[in-house]
């Protein structure tokens, strides 16, 4: 029985949960069982048709790179971290894969949304720069200063041990927070750091096959899974949400597994313990997208990565409410602030990577392109999170999401 639940526990550790309850989340929508949206799917047409707008815009040729952490390196057509990755020696590719997977993953736990107010002073040009791409060059600063690294004379790396004990008033220095340059959810993306550098400090035997323990260990642990020179996108996301999962804030767990972002829903009925569980899995899918490009330098071929999924962010999510796709049964919704566990917060995070598939498929057509030549990765990109932004500025001023979430920092 042990295992048993400890299996159900662990299905929902996948995309393939992620999609099949995000689409039950979608169809329970059209048949008006949501206790807050409605769905207008007449509306899906207008929302491709912005896509593909500021894909063009973005991407003339429609060469479109995946959506991933290393799109935000790049300021001023200048590839940052190529530049430096190029500069520096490498004894052999899977060496480099590593320093990449130690980047990535801690810049991806320090992303989780900025607040309207915080900018990053930028040293090379003086830009001040917000958002998500602001905190993506703070994240690559620190990392190329050595600020994670164990040993002065090697900065790319990111040692478990320094993780660990990684004070608050190093990161509130790294990111130039002050009273006048608020950002949110610092003290949570600190301790998300440190429990990543415990969690990797003991557990070598994944991250410390060809090196001290460092989450860039992971590569070594998902290339040994490689089957003839390939690895399946969806195995990337198992890997990290089975190795990382346990460094999450405690939420809900099943069979004493942490179960991540995954949260309550009692529309969603199962015949088994899961019942009423939706996972999303967001910051994990974001890392793992983030992971292909360092697998693919280092000489695999990454497969299948439509198996993963579109991402339950508010980039994404506010593009489906602001184009009138999705419909608040309560008006005043808007106006309040939600609780990232709630029912509302819920139903919107699913239906929106449901409705992403919809939307890819619609952009496809338009396009004349199949999943394999436009995976979705490059629709969120081109894309989906470009156009959510771009209609969240025409609607309001800051450009603010339509619906406000209080999150601590390890979600979105």
């Amino acid at each position: 029985m042990a295992d048993a639940l400890e299996q159900q526990a662990r299905s929902l550790l996948s995309a393939e949960a992620v999609r099949a309850r995000a689409g039950d989340m979608l169809e329970i929508g059209l048949n008006g069982g949501l206790t807050h949206f409605t769905i207008d799917l007449d509306r899906m047409d207008g929302v491709a048709e912005a896509v593909l707008a500021v894909t063009r815009k973005a991407y003339p040729t429609l060469e479109i790179p995946f959506h991933a952490r290393w799109r935000h390196f790049v300021l001023d057509g200048i590839d940052r971290w190529a530049r430096l990755a190029d500069a520096a020696s490498w004894p052999d590719r899977a060496a480099r894969a590593r320093a990449e997977f130690d980047l990535a993953i801690v810049s991806v736990l320090l992303d989780a949304g900025a607040g309207a107010a915080w900018r990053y002073r930028d040293a090379i040009t003086g830009q001040g720069i917000g958002r998500s791409e602001g905190l993506a060059i703070a994240s690559l600063d620190m990392f190329a200063s050595g600020l994670f690294s164990g040993d002065p004379r090697a900065p790319f790396r990111v040692d478990a041990n320094v993780l660990a004990t990684l004070p608050l008033a190093a990161l509130t220095s790294a990111f130039q927070v002050s009273d006048a340059n608020p950002l949110l959810g610092l003290e949570g993306r600190t301790d998300l750091l440190q429990r990543l550098g415990k969690l990797v400090a003991g557990r070598p035997e994944v991250f410390g096959l060809h090196d001290s323990p460092r989450p860039g260990g992971l590569f070594d642990h998902i290339a040994a899974q490689a089957k003839g020179g390939a690895i399946a996108a969806p195995a990337i996301l198992s890997a990290v949400l089975n190795q990382l999962g346990p460094i999450w804030p405690s939420r809900l767990e099943l069979a004493g597994i942490p179960l991540g972002d995954c949260w309550r829903h009692p529309a969603l009925q199962t015949d088994d313990a899961t019942a009423g569980l939706v996972p999303l899995h967001k910051l994990s899918q974001w890392l793992s997208y983030s992971l292909i490009e360092p697998l693919q330098r280092a000489g695999f071929d990454v497969t299948d990565i439509d198996g993963l999924t579109g991402l339950a962010e508010y980039r994404n999510g506010g593009l489906f409410v602001d184009h009138g796709v999705l419909l608040l049964r309560d008006p005043d919704d808007a106006d309040r602030a939600h609780a990232v566990d709630s029912l509302l917060v819920v139903e919107w995070r699913a239906l929106t990577v449901a409705l992403l598939d919809r939307l890819a498929d619609l952009v496809r057509a338009k396009l004349g392109r199949t999943p394999e030549s436009l995976p979705l990765a490059s629709i969120l990109e081109g894309g989906t999170w470009a156009a959510g932004r771009t209609i969240a500025f025409a609607r309001r001023p800051d450009g603010s999401p339509p619906l406000k979430v209080i999150s601590d920092g390890t979600v979105f």
